[in-house]
């Protein structure tokens, strides 16, 4: 085995959670951090609540909107595109009549 090459273990790390829940484990950082914890997470609480971290949702939401406006004005310039192309074709008589 090298020597050197791993981390260093802390015995006493303390976890703080953002429900303001303070314990402590074993990891190679001194403080971690956590969004959710076992006194906060739905499953051991017991509570039917939606944990929505950074606005995940929302940023969804918002872009099934734009995509859902985007098809829209998608089908807008085809239609568009279409009745140019219908107004600029001729017919192969139309082509014959004029000469």
């Amino acid at each position: 085995m090298k020597t050197g090459i791993h981390p260093k273990i802390v015995s006493d790390a303390q976890v703080v959670c953002s429900c303001g829940a303070v314990f402590t484990t074993t990891s190679t950082k001194p403080t971690v951090s956590v969004d959710v914890c076992w006194k906060c997470h739905p499953f051991y609480t017991g509570e039917h609540r939606f944990i929505d971290t950074k606005g995940r949702v929302e940023n969804f939401q918002k872009k099934q909107e734009y995509a859902s406006s985007m098809k829209d004005i998608l089908i807008a310039k085809k239609l568009k595109k279409k009745k140019n192309q219908s107004q600029d074709t001729k017919t192969l008589k139309e082509l014959l009549s004029e000469m």
